[in-house]
């Protein structure tokens, strides 16, 4: 069940970049910002659940690979961020990693 948690963690750790983006670019400040610390509480929680079953650092460096991934793909689909082979090839060497830690496991 760790693991279940520990991806969950991951991706609502994208929830709060997304909402403190938005704040940044709608007219609801506030509700998008309301929202970021709803995703910190929810994925901080989540990651505090994980921790009871996974080692803490792997744990951390699964939760953030997760949320930086996810975070990328997000601002280049909703925003239309910059891409390239390269940035790509280090969002695959950061899954890459995440995969490495779960087989390690």
């Amino acid at each position: 069940m760790g693991w279940v948690y520990l991806i969950l963690a991951g991706l609502t750790e994208i929830g709060w970049p997304l909402g403190m983006k938005l704040a940044q670019t709608t007219g609801h400040k506030w509700q998008w910002l309301l929202f970021a610390v709803g995703f910190m509480i929810i994925s901080g929680f989540l990651l505090w659940m994980a921790q009871k079953q996974i080692p803490m650092g792997t744990a951390y460096a699964v939760w953030t690979g997760i949320g930086a991934a996810g975070t990328f793909l997000v601002g280049v689909w909703m925003f239309g961020d910059a891409t390239s082979l390269l940035r790509y090839m280090g969002i695959l060497l950061i899954i890459s990693g995440v995969v490495v830690l779960k087989l390690a496991h």
